[in-house]
């Protein structure tokens, strides 16, 4: 396979170009650690991001930077380290759950909309993105956004590139809103409490006025012992004495929380962040994303279906991560089936590439919904040579 590492915006032009005749399909590369995301790819050639890097912009005082696509995304959280900021919504590193090494890439954050615990609360990667400079599948150079937050009137161009996995654009650079680093982080943690007893602490902490950064529950056995039920706290010591003790006080009923701080809380929370609890495995990973509330009805009528399945629960019950056998459809009919009364949807985050060829990885779109799809990817990228069929079969 070819694969072109251009050193500018001008010469990915170029290679784009220089396939649109010829109707030569590209992948796109960053640092190559989440390439099972998606369908398998259907592409001749790879166009990398691996010479597109550098932070182009960083002003800790207007919260802003910006950096070349192929830029490791530890470069540019250290930089913000250095001056007491970071990305707000503590972006997955999917190195643990594929098992691949490489260096992921901001370009890649933003193309697929990476986000972790704190999204439930500091919102998705979506969210913080504010510019995107990329190349459109015939060649061209195309810029949106800028430095600053706007109300945006018509097309959204950079909240609809970002999670597009790369099938409307190569992104060349991106800006984000960053925020600054927390004083001190804590947690309170539960043992015990059933899956449902869990979700609804989880769902009366994020209703309280206490502000929690981060809520999951894990059931028995997950974390090698009793289940647990964790929130994280986050700011000046003393406003998180203060929280801490009104939780506790008004979430009695569930027992007495033990406070965990420095690198036991953080190990979880990276345990968390990255589902590193299907680290290592042969299981199919899904992430199902639904009501909190309606978290424990869906992965117990799963759990009749597919008597081997595990699980534990992120964003207050709102994300389902589940490992299910990978053989056969991996499970994609009876998880679907039973998200479907509840309004939630799936999609299949690791599996082998036999399954994810045949099944929808992506939660199946309604005929007016994929008519609009497939006609923005046409209207990006004509020719049809960007990423095609990553997300959707024939798009």
């Amino acid at each position: 396979m070819t694969i072109h590492t251009p050193t500018t915006e001008a010469q990915a032009c170029a290679v784009v170009k220089s396939v649109v005749d010829n109707r030569v399909p590209l992948t796109l590369r960053g640092g190559g650690t989440r390439a099972g995301l998606g369908r398998p790819s259907q592409a001749a050639s790879t166009l990398s991001s691996a010479g597109l890097t550098g932070i182009t912009l960083y002003e800790p005082a207007e919260m802003v930077i910006a950096a070349r696509a192929g830029t490791p995304l530890e470069t540019v959280q250290e930089a913000l380290a250095e001056r007491g900021q970071m990305l707000p919504f503590e972006p997955m590193d999917h190195r643990p759950l594929f098992g691949t090494d490489g260096t992921p890439t901001i370009g890649a954050v933003a193309a697929c909309n990476i986000s972790g615990p704190r999204r439930i609360n500091a919102g998705a990667a979506r969210d913080s993105l504010i510019g995107i400079r990329m190349v459109n599948g015939r060649g061209e150079m195309v810029k949106s956004g800028g430095r600053v937050m706007k109300n945006v009137t018509g097309l959204d161009l950079v909240k609809l590139v970002c999670g597009s996995h790369g099938t409307l654009g190569f992104l060349t650079e991106v800006t984000f809103r960053v925020l600054p680093k927390p004083a001190e982080i804590a947690t309170l943690q539960w043992r015990g409490l059933s899956d449902v007893e869990g979700v609804a602490l989880l769902s009366r902490a994020l209703g309280s006025p206490f502000e929690p950064m981060a809520a999951a529950h894990l059931p028995a056995g997950l974390a090698g012992g009793e289940a647990l039920t964790l929130l994280r706290l986050e700011n000046f010591p003393d406003s998180i004495e203060y929280r801490s003790g009104e939780l506790a006080l008004q979430l009695g009923e569930y027992g007495v929380p033990d406070k965990l701080e420095g690198e036991h809380g953080a190990t979880l929370w990276r345990h968390i962040r990255d589902a590193a609890f299907f680290a290592g495995t042969e299981e199919a990973v899904w992430r199902l994303s639904l009501k909190p509330t309606d978290g424990p009805k869906a992965a117990s009528a799963i759990a009749r279906m597919l008597p081997d399945a595990r699980w534990f629960y992120d964003w207050g019950g709102g994300l389902v991560w589940l490992a299910v056998p990978a053989d056969g459809d991996a499970g994609a009919a009876p998880i679907r089936a039973a998200l479907k009364p509840l309004g939630g949807y799936a999609t299949l985050v690791r599996a082998p590439d036999a399954v994810r060829a045949s099944v929808d990885v992506f939660q199946p779109l309604s005929e007016p919904l994929m008519r609009v799809t497939a006609g923005i990817k046409k209207s990006f990228d004509p020719a049809g040579i960007l990423e095609p069929g990553r997300m959707y079969a024939g798009v």
